[in-house]
């Protein structure tokens, strides 16, 4: 899509070295999936308008790295944190907190915990007042993620998550961030709930279906969500999403300002060009 001129004229500053870019922060976001009609449906939220960062716009479960999700004490089933910084091309310290990060915030703004009391169970239901104090707790940040799961006995079950994809925010924009998108099955015996400050509205939806309603302009999204939603849409199940994310090194991608005729977009991601390509050929639009 071409970017508002004014946009543009930002973006120019910082190719042209008249600004300089501010440093982004680590972290982790989670396509929390079910079984749909012929797809998954995922599991949306909308930010509040007055967020600082993508206010207003439809996102998955996830947020920034905090320091303590680096915590070697965290009891810790399925791949190993050095397997981990193979999948997400980060050291070690880096895919633990990465990884700790993904689980703690998927459940901070979801109330889905991909943990369990064994390295092959997860807990059930999560919606009592206690489970809930724990997760308030939590998103302020007065009780740590390593914590909370000794407290509780439990196990981070890495197994249920799966690497997907790697985005880093365009350099002109003022807050930056180094996501690294994970997939995820919603447990059997969990359910989610609006929770959290952030968010004005959740809901389930087909990928599809959430492309047709951004391109209606009945809600918003950022790209790489956007393009997720695209690529998710494609597999009948969230069983077939996870078996295509163990095959998966994350290469992080930063969108840049590209000519395209008379207009100025962003880049498209190597990954999803022919994606793209082919969809907009679907809807009778001229491709990337």
């Amino acid at each position: 899509m071409p970017l508002p001129e004014r946009l543009v004229e930002h973006a120019m500053r910082y190719r042209d070295g008249d600004a300089t870019p501010v440093e982004p922060r680590d972290a982790a976001t989670v396509v929390l999936m079910r079984p749909g009609d012929g797809e998954p449906d995922l599991y949306l939220l909308r930010r509040q308008t007055s967020m600082a960062f993508a206010g207003g716009m439809c996102v998955f479960p996830g947020g920034g790295v905090d320091p303590r999700d680096d915590d070697p004490e965290v009891a810790w089933a399925g791949p190993s944190p050095a397997e981990w910084a193979s999948r997400l091309a980060v050291d070690e310290d880096q895919a633990r907190a990465l990884v700790c990060a993904a689980v703690r915030e998927t459940f901070e703004e979801s109330g889905v915990l991909l943990a369990g009391p064994s390295p092959d169970s997860v807990v059930g239901d999560t919606t009592g007042d206690d489970w809930e104090a724990d997760r308030v707790a939590l998103e302020s940040r007065e009780l740590h993620f390593s914590d909370f799961l000794v407290r509780r006995g439990l196990v981070l079950r890495t197994d249920l998550l799966g690497a997907w994809s790697g985005w880093l925010t365009p350099e002109f924009e003022p807050r930056r961030y180094r996501t690294w998108f994970f997939v995820a099955s919603l447990p059997e015996g969990q359910v989610t709930r609006h929770v959290g400050t952030e968010a004005s509205s959740v809901r389930w939806v087909a990928g599809s279906e959430a492309v047709r309603r951004v391109e209606a302009q009945e809600i918003g999204m950022m790209p790489p969500t956007w393009l997720t939603c695209l690529d998710i849409s494609r597999y009948a199940d969230p069983d077939e999403v996870l078996a295509a994310s163990r095959g998966r090194t994350v290469e992080m991608f930063t969108p840049a300002l590209q000519a395209d005729g008379e207009e100025w977009t962003l880049s498209t991601h190597p990954d999803y060009v022919d994606l793209l390509a082919e969809h907009l050929r679907r809807v009778g639009r001229s491709g990337p």
